[in-house]
């Protein structure tokens, strides 16, 4: 899969690129990332990338030049089809769904929002995909790019050492629960200690427990989300509890 990043700081990239998973998978040839520096198609003496809007108002806007001549170069450079994706806070918010939906393409374009934002024109002659991590404002695109490459990588083939991971996690189809408690040694650390049943060796009560720790978790973290849910509530065991036991 490609990723094309086009944006006014390609200099965030480099650290980001060359770390954990994302590495990984790029030295196997499993994802391929491209950053481009949209000022390279800017025009005149200072190469000028944004301007006062119209109308009057705080802040610049994004030129809408040098933005639609650098996403329409950077996709001829490659003969796969496209995906191209506006990263602006007016996007739809970015979830799960979304991200397996992009996982399915070949090729992604992801554009960094700068400034006040984007040129209307831009939108209108490129008719991109909106895209919001969340709701709230970040000084640019650029993080809102590695969380869109991050979330997706997921779910490529390979890229994961247990390709389960990615069905179990939270938000993942047909998983609309939040994840469970997980432990690890020792068993007992300043008082609190690993639930029993995690160390029975019974794996069909240890996945029971799970599956109630992580229906619990959510109806106390996110009861929105039980509504998309097929966990069937009433086996659910109210006596369980969310965290390590504790001791005297």
């Amino acid at each position: 899969m490609r990723f094309d990043v086009l944006t006014l700081f390609p200099e965030m990239f480099p650290g980001y690129l060359g770390q954990s998973l994302l590495k990984k998978a790029i030295d196997r040839n499993l994802v391929d990332v491209h950053v481009h520096n949209i000022r390279d198609w800017a025009t005149g003496l200072h190469r000028q990338v944004d301007d006062r809007p119209f109308g009057g108002g705080p802040g610049m806007v994004l030129k809408v030049e040098p933005v639609v001549e650098s996403v329409r170069a950077v996709c001829r450079k490659d003969t796969r089809q496209a995906r191209v994706v506006l990263l602006t806070p007016r996007g739809r918010r970015f979830d799960q769904p979304y991200v397996e939906r992009l996982s399915g393409s070949d090729r992604v374009v992801l554009v960094c929002g700068r400034y006040e934002g984007f040129d209307q024109r831009i939108i209108d002659i490129l008719e991109p995909a909106e895209l919001s991590i969340g709701d709230y404002v970040l000084n640019g695109g650029e993080v809102a790019a590695m969380v869109v490459i991050d979330a997706v990588i997921r779910l490529l083939p390979g890229v994961l050492g247990d390709e389960q991971s990615s069905v179990d996690d939270s938000f993942s189809s047909g998983n609309r629960l939040l994840e469970c408690a997980q432990y690890t040694r020792p068993r007992e650390y300043r008082g609190y200690s690993v639930p029993d049943v995690l160390l029975s060796g019974d794996h069909q009560a240890i996945a029971q427990w799970r599956k109630e720790q992580s229906f619990r978790r959510t109806r106390q973290r996110r009861a929105d989300l039980l509504g998309h849910t097929a966990v069937n509530k009433e086996h659910i065991d109210e006596s369980g509890t969310d965290e390590a036991s504790r001791k005297g």
